[in-house]
Parts: C-alpha cells; sequence; structure tokens
C-alpha cells in the first residue's frame, strides 16, 4: 500500500515522503482547492484501529488547529480517511494538513555537535515563546523533543505537532506500548514516567532536557531501554552540562538544573519565567532563585488561578493580626506522615524499577533490525523472516567494506507494517574517480591534477624523446580517463629530455646524415671534412664529436670523414 497520490477529503493530494517517525510518516502534499503547498502527517494504520485514540486524536488536532503564532506550526486541517491494509481490511486512517516548513529539525542540527551557548539561547528562546502561548490557550504539548522543533532557512524556530502527543498519551495504549511506539523516554518528565498527570510544567521539563541536548550534544540520561530512562529521570540527578562541555558558563548551569528539577513544585512554573531566567544567563548573570509559591506546594494550583484554600492560607501567613486557634498536630501524626511519605516513595520506585518494557507489536507491525555490516543476502534474509521485502541500494564509502551493508530506510528500530519495502544500502567500497589527462603536462602540474581529485602521485620512471621536454609526463599508470577508488596511486611516465645516439662510424657520410635526421632522433648532422686522410668513395665517419649513449635532444653532431 502506498499513500503518495492519494487525494484525501477530497482537496489534498499526498506527495513524495519527507519525513518518518515511529508513529507517522510525513508528506509533501497540496492543498487543491486553495492553490497552496502543505505537509500531511499520516498516521500508520496499525495506531488507527483504537476508536478512543482516534477520537482523542481528532480533537487534540481541532484544539491545535485553533493556534495561530508565528513559533508554531499551524494546522490547517485534520480528519480520517478509509484505507485499505496490507492484510485487506478497511480501516480509518487519521490525517493532519499542517503549514509546511522549509528548514531543519533541531535533532539533525544537534546530531552534528553541540550549539554554541548564543545559538542554545535563541532556540529556546523561541520554544518558550511557544509554550507560552500555547499554555495560555490552555494546551499542554506534552512530547517536547528535537525532532519536533524545526528551525527555518532564516532562523526561525517552529514547535510542532501540538497535541498529538496528548492523543497518544491519554488513549488506552498503556505506558510500556507507549514507549515502545514512540521509541525514546528521553524527554519524560519525572511525572509522565510515574503516569501522573501532566501540566504545563511537564513541557518546561521537557525543555530543560533539550536545552542540556542542545549545549552538550547528547540528552542528561541514556539507558539500554526507554523505562531505564525513565527510571533515571524519576529518581537520579543530572550532571551539570559544564561537565561534559567545559563551555557552558555556570549562569546555564543553573538554569538548566533548576529546569530539571524532579518535584514540578520547585521548577520553572511559567514559560516566561524560565524564559527571563534563560535571557539573564545569556547575559552572563546567575538568576536569583525564587521561592515557590507555598498554595502552589499545597494544593498544585497552577499560578494565575487563586482558590479559596490559598487565600485562606495567604491571609494566615502575612495577617499578624490574625491569632492560630488550631493546636499543632501531635509529633506522632508528624511522624506517622513522614514514613507513609517514604513508604511511597519506596513502592513507586520500586514499580519504576521493575517495570518491563513491552516489546509487543500490534500484528501487522514490524521493527526493522540493525543490518549494518551484514551482506545484503544475510540482511535480506532476516527481513524475509520479517515479512519485509528489500530492495538492494548500490552506495560508495570511504569506511565500509564492499559488500556490506551500510544503512537501511526505513532505518533501524522504526516501526513499519508488513510488507513494508526496505531500502538496503549496500557498500561499492570507495568513490571512485577518473584519472585525469595530464600527458604533455609539466610533472608538478600533473601531480597537483592528480592531488585535487583524491589521487596519490607514485613511482616515476624516465624515458628518452626526441620532442617531449624533459620532466614532462608521457603516460600514466592507470591511463587516463580509467575510474579508479579514491586514494589509489597512479605512476607516471616522464620525457628524460634525452635521445640515444648510436656509433656512426664506419657509416656512410650521407648514411650517417639521414639516421640523425630521423623522426627517433631527430638530431643535426654537421659534415667536417678531415684532410689528413686519402678520400674515400662514400666518405665514410671516421669520428663523431659526441660518444654513443644518451645525449640531448636537438644536439648538433659533426660527422668527421676523409677529404685528402
Amino acid at each position: 500500500m502506498t499513500d503518495e497520490g492519494r487525494v484525501l477529503a477530497g482537496r489534498y493530494r499526498v506527495g513524495a515522503l519527507i519525513g518518518r517517525g515511529g508513529m507517522s510518516d510525513v508528506h509533501l502534499g497540496s492543498d487543491t482547492r486553495l492553490g497552496r503547498q502543505v505537509a500531511i502527517k499520516l498516521l500508520k494504520p496499525q495506531l488507527a484501529t483504537d476508536p478512543a485514540f482516534r477520537m482523542r486524536f481528532r480533537q487534540e488536532a481541532q484544539s491545535a488547529a485553533r493556534m495561530a503564532h508565528p513559533t508554531i506550526v499551524r494546522v490547517f486541517d485534520a480528519g480520517e480517511e478509509t484505507v485499505i491494509d496490507p492484510a485487506g481490511q478497511e480501516v480509518q486512517l487519521p490525517f493532519i494538513v499542517m503549514e509546511h516548513v522549509e528548514g531543519r529539525l533541531l535533532k539533525d542540527i544537534i546530531h552534528d555537535g553541540p550549539l554554541e551557548a548564543a545559538a542554545a539561547v535563541r532556540v529556546i528562546d523561541g520554544v518558550l515563546t511557544a509554550l507560552e502561548y500555547s499554555h495560555r490557550a490552555g494546551v499542554v504539548h506534552r512530547d517536547i523533543k528535537p525532532g519536533n522543533i524545526m528551525i527555518t532557512t532564516t532562523g526561525q524556530v517552529k514547535v510542532m505537532d501540538f497535541g498529538i502527543a496528548r492523543a497518544v498519551s491519554d488513549s488506552s495504549t498503556t505506558v510500556a506500548q507507549t514507549t515502545a511506539i514512540l521509541g525514546t523516554a528521553s524527554y519524560f518528565s519525572p511525572e509522565q514516567a510515574k503516569g501522573e498527570t501532566v501540566d504545563a510544567r511537564t513541557d518546561l521539563y521537557s525543555t530543560g532536557v533539550v536545552l542540556f541536548e542542545m549545549l552538550t550534544g547528547r540528552p542528561p540520561f541514556r539507558g539500554e531501554t526507554p523505562v531505564a530512562v525513565a527510571y533515571q529521570h524519576v529518581s537520579e540527578r543530572p550532571v551539570k552540562p559544564s561537565v561534559i562541555n567545559p563551555k557552558v558558563s555556570p549562569a546555564l548551569d543553573s538554569v538548566v538544573l533548576h529546569a530539571l528539577a524532579k518535584d514540578r513544585n520547585q521548577r520553572y512554573q511559567t514559560a516566561a519565567e524560565f524564559r527571563g531566567d534563560v535571557d539573564t544567563a545569556a547575559s552572563g548573570r546567575i538568576p536569583a532563585r525564587r521561592e515557590p509559591d507555598q498554595a502552589t506546594l499545597l494544593f498544585g494550583t497552577p499560578t494565575g488561578s487563586i482558590s479559596t484554600s490559598e487565600l485562606a492560607l495567604r491571609q494566615l501567613t502575612e495577617d499578624e493580626t490574625m491569632t492560630r486557634t488550631q493546636r499543632r498536630p501531635p509529633a506522632i501524626w508528624i511522624w506517622s506522615g513522614i514514613v507513609a511519605v517514604i513508604v511511597i516513595v519506596i513502592a513507586v520506585m520500586y514499580w519504576a524499577f521493575n517495570l518491563q518494557p513491552s516489546d509487543d507489536l500490534p500484528s501487522n507491525a514490524r521493527e526493522i533490525p540493525t543490518l549494518t555490516g551484514l551482506t545484503y543476502e544475510q540482511a535480506a534474509g532476516q527481513l524475509q523472516e520479517l515479512g519485509l521485502p528489500a530492495t538492494p541500494i548500490e552506495a560508495t564509502d570511504d569506511t565500509v567494506p564492499s559488500g556490506e551493508v551500510i544503512r537501511t530506510d526505513p532505518p533501524a528500530a522504526e516501526i513499519v507494517d508488513v510488507g513494508t519495502t526496505v531500502s538496503v544500502y549496500v557498500s561499492t567500497g570507495r568513490q571512485p574517480v577518473v584519472v585525469p589527462d595530464v600527458r604533455n603536462k609539466a610533472l608538478d602540474q600533473a601531480k597537483a591534477d592528480l592531488e585535487a581529485v583524491g589521487l596519490v602521485p607514485g613511482l616515476e620512471t624516465r624515458e628518452n624523446s626526441p620532442t617531449v621536454p624533459a620532466d614532462t609526463v608521457l603516460t600514466t599508470t592507470p591511463e587516463a580517463s580509467a575510474s579508479v577508488p579514491v586514494g589509489s596511486t597512479v605512476d607516471f611516465l616522464i620525457s628524460s629530455g634525452k635521445v640515444t645516439l648510436p656509433d656512426l662510424t664506419g657509416q656512410t657520410l650521407a648514411a650517417a646524415t639521414s639516421y640523425l635526421s630521423a623522426e627517433n632522433l631527430q638530431l643535426t648532422a654537421i659534415p667536417k671534412p678531415d684532410a689528413s686522410c686519402k678520400a674515400q668513395q662514400g666518405s665514410p665517419v671516421i669520428r663523431q664529436s659526441l660518444a654513443p649513449g644518451d645525449v640531448p635532444q636537438r644536439s648538433e653532431v659533426e660527422l668527421s670523414y676523409c677529404a685528402g
């Protein structure tokens, strides 16, 4: 089943695939009614079989569509399309039509290495601006991560997928299944890892993780399984970013660690507060820490809405004219409460530690295995066992030996439908280059030409030539226009600038003169009569001015003959 070319809702034509994730594919598309380019996100069929998921997905897409802000990727439309899955069954496939943004994902930028502090601050400022807007609108993102943040070609920050993560987390899918689908828990907040309700402060924790990763090149917690990473979010303290990247300032260390507080009441309470401290740290000053509002600590009431209990508590703590009539609770009650809290914490840690990830996938879904380093036959065999046809694609690679698998598309660990064709990229070795034609060029220039295309100058052999100047290339091995791997050695045959002069004594003057002027010598004969001896028929040469052997090109040779 292919999505390219399909028309959704009678107006959105699906184009080429431009992105692939664990739970959806993103295609370039066009709105035929309005004549504009869009991005179309199609949920994978194996995730669309849950009615509760589809309903929640639709509600959140509608909520996201109402948000209009320069830092948020607009959602134009959403709906469901009836499609036929590989098993021949009809399924309702949810789709979302979004603004098409030209740029790079933040995760791809981080893959190139840590960002400079100033660049990281600019990006995180844009993310927090988007979150401040969405939180005021009552929308919690729940899936802030570099893969959902786009940096446009003009440097603007765009946050994507508002509401989609909520559709996952609030559906009937279990936590373990959700981590299997999403494939990462690196950006979970502690409350998400423990399965508790989330609020705007959850987004701020995830934003702190993103800031940590931009500054260091990796997330604060890593593990072999998503559950292992989630456990670290709950129980382990992150290191300062400067421990990994000494270029990070103490001010940014302070901001990151405050954003990553385990207790949501101890971390940033609003996106505006977070952004203010980021700007302060960017100027080189360590932000002053503010104590959390006591009413928030007791009742968990978000800032901006004050309950009756909170007002009463403030009145008790601030009005010195009021007299406290209730006595302190007995000490045994206090200790009993402390013990109860300790027992609850231990129970939660035991549950998180012993929670096993679920490897179960829907019956029509498969996980792409890691095939790097195998031969194509071995890789195709593994894919065939999973019901995934393979297609070989040859590609040059300077590091992977010829005949071994470089990578696959879709990549390893991605969840796909049964029957999905997997492109297997097989190394053909180093990239071939064409040997340039350096004949009749000076040796130094010829070497420079070879090095310019990645070839290595080799042996130099000299050969006599009547016409080609000395130290000029006659030919190469391999010859010009031959295709060889990058880094190959090319040998030179070079003109010596000389010719081989034979012994001409005894030859007639006419024959010797003709021999010297031949194409293979091109030397000049100068007859020289000798009156000391009696002339002979044919005037044989009695001596020559240059001895037999190698002589410079175009030399003059005196031929003495008897003329007495």
